[in-house]
């Protein structure tokens, strides 16, 4: 039953999750912003130049909406593993623990402030791309919902990370060695036609993959995949996700021993 104490709590936590980037928003923010601003710059202008077109559209136009969905998917995770990480290293979570809330509160303020640095960072950059590509938006709300989506997927498996970490060494481990090579090879900076059948096949198990292209459905009108297929697999790793993340605060692990 979601009570006045429950939304009291849920309010407080993603209050102080969304203040807490804001206050270091020169470490948090700008840092993607820039970081995309090169790639459209390099790949995009200077590249992009050379290689010409990707599947009827100007290289450009092709890598913006991963680029774009890049920078939400690595502040989505990094927000609330760098976060629920701190707060049991500080000792801090034992507070919410013996607090009359159950988990699913936690849950869900650490989650929506992954979401909202998530959906700050994807705007700013999308406005950035606009300096560099003529960007024409084929379906805003499906834009939007895709933003939200990613940000839920992603800063769910962040918590996950931050529960098992046992070391501020733990939090990058994932993020370096299993998300950049899943956005590098989400087809980010070329479309599947392009590589060998068996790629092609070992492509479709990468959620990432799925993810990138319905956020291309909905600013260019065109997908490598079914855009159906694309949501049905982005819900079905939401739900995965929440449903173990629920699991892992009901028995306590990595935080009650």
């Amino acid at each position: 039953m979601f009570n006045k104490e429950y939304r009291v709590a849920l309010m407080t936590i993603a209050h102080k999750e969304v203040r807490r980037f804001l206050r270091i928003w020169m470490q948090t923010l700008l840092p993607s912003v820039i970081t995309t601003s090169l790639y459209f710059l390099i790949f995009g202008t200077l590249i992009g130049s050379r290689i010409g077109k990707m599947n009827g559209y100007d290289y450009m136009e092709f890598i913006v909406p991963g680029l774009i969905l890049m920078t939400v998917i690595s502040n989505a995770y990094a927000n609330v593993v760098s976060s629920f990480y701190g707060t049991k290293f500080q000792h801090n979570i034992e507070e919410m623990l013996v607090a009359p809330i159950p988990p699913w509160v936690i849950l869900t303020g650490y989650i929506s402030g992954g979401v909202f640095r998530g959906l700050i960072v994807g705007l700013l950059v999308t406005l950035v791309s606009m300096f560099f590509a003529d960007l024409q938006v084929a379906n805003p709300v499906m834009m939007i919902v895709v933003f939200l989506l990613t940000g839920i997927l992603f800063s769910t498996a962040g918590f996950i990370n931050a529960v098992y970490a046992q070391s501020f060494d733990d939090i990058s481990i994932v993020p370096t060695f299993v998300l950049t090579p899943l956005i590098y090879l989400g087809g980010v900076f070329y479309s599947i036609d392009m590589l060998p059948e068996f790629w092609q096949k070992l492509s479709m198990l990468n959620p990432v993959f799925y993810i990138i292209n319905v956020f291309r459905y909905s600013i260019l009108g065109e997908s490598d995949i079914s855009v159906l297929s694309g949501f049905v697999v982005i819900l079905v790793f939401i739900v995965s996700l929440i449903w173990f993340s629920l699991r892992l605060l009901n028995k306590g692990v990595g935080i009650k021993n």
